[in-house]
């Protein structure tokens, strides 16, 4: 299976307002092993970076002057991703930027339609209720070097994110499980979180009643060895708060 992780810098947050792509970071793997092959962009926006951007990933409109426009590099960029899974954290956010650049050059493609998309922030979200999911928390949770990371930068970040979605997808085990390794469930927990190349909608897998059993047996255990009973009891209707695009 190929797989692309795929990262962006923007001139700002909206694209409704005129904000472009200015970096684009993508890594391949493939049958869940980073190959190496790599495509890597600065692109020239045409705009000013506002500050706030700046201050995200400190690339400057006269770092950028030489570069290509995005119409320039799109059909190689598009080459690059085609035909793969591609996974970015906060799916929506590039998507809607890598989109809005197609459309702006007047191209019939879209991100969907070339790509199924893994929105690897959905996936940890899925697996870490009620805990923080931005890039640093993963990186820090799976123990994956971000040292380097000083700054947002779109290969950087692509590279990191890599190494945290195999780590995260590596095989870990249910505490319901029947014994096997674990792959099963979280190939279940992949599917919840893929967004189909015709269709944006989330698939969402509700819990069996015999899971759900399972689950209010284990917390009574909780309880009965807890002094305070279960943790999981007390926090368990706490909504995760949204983390905004910077957060990624």
């Amino acid at each position: 299976m190929r797989q692309v992780v795929v990262d962006t810098e923007t001139t700002g947050l909206e694209p409704e307002q005129g904000h472009r792509v200015i970096e684009i970071g993508c890594v391949e793997i493939l049958d869940r092993r980073v190959t190496g092959e790599r495509y890597h962009q600065y692109v020239n926006p045409k705009r000013e970076i506002d500050d706030a951007a700046y201050e995200i990933h400190g690339l400057s409109n006269r770092d950028l002057e030489d570069e290509p426009e995005f119409e320039i590099i799109a059909e190689e960029f598009m080459a690059f991703i085609r035909g793969a899974e591609i996974i970015i954290h906060n799916a929506p956010f590039d998507v809607a930027f890598l989109n809005h650049e197609l459309s702006r050059m007047e191209s019939t493609e879209r991100i969907d339609d070339a790509c199924t998309i893994l929105d690897s922030l959905v996936l940890a979200r899925h697996k870490h209720p009620g805990q923080k999911n931005s890039l640093d928390a993963l990186c820090r949770r799976y123990g994956v070097d971000s040292s380097a990371r000083e700054r947002h930068g779109a290969l950087l970040d692509a590279e990191i994110l890599a190494d945290v979605y195999l780590t995260m997808t590596g095989g870990q085990t249910s505490m319901f499980d029947d014994g096997d390794n674990g792959s099963g469930r979280i190939a279940a927990e992949a599917t919840e979180v893929r967004l189909t190349a015709r269709s944006s909608k989330l698939l969402v897998q509700r819990p069996t009643p015999e899971e759900l059993d399972a689950h209010e047996a284990y917390l009574d255990n909780l309880d009965n060895a807890a002094h305070n009973g279960s943790v999981w009891r007390q926090i368990g209707t706490t909504e995760e708060s949204t983390e905004p695009p910077s957060s990624r």
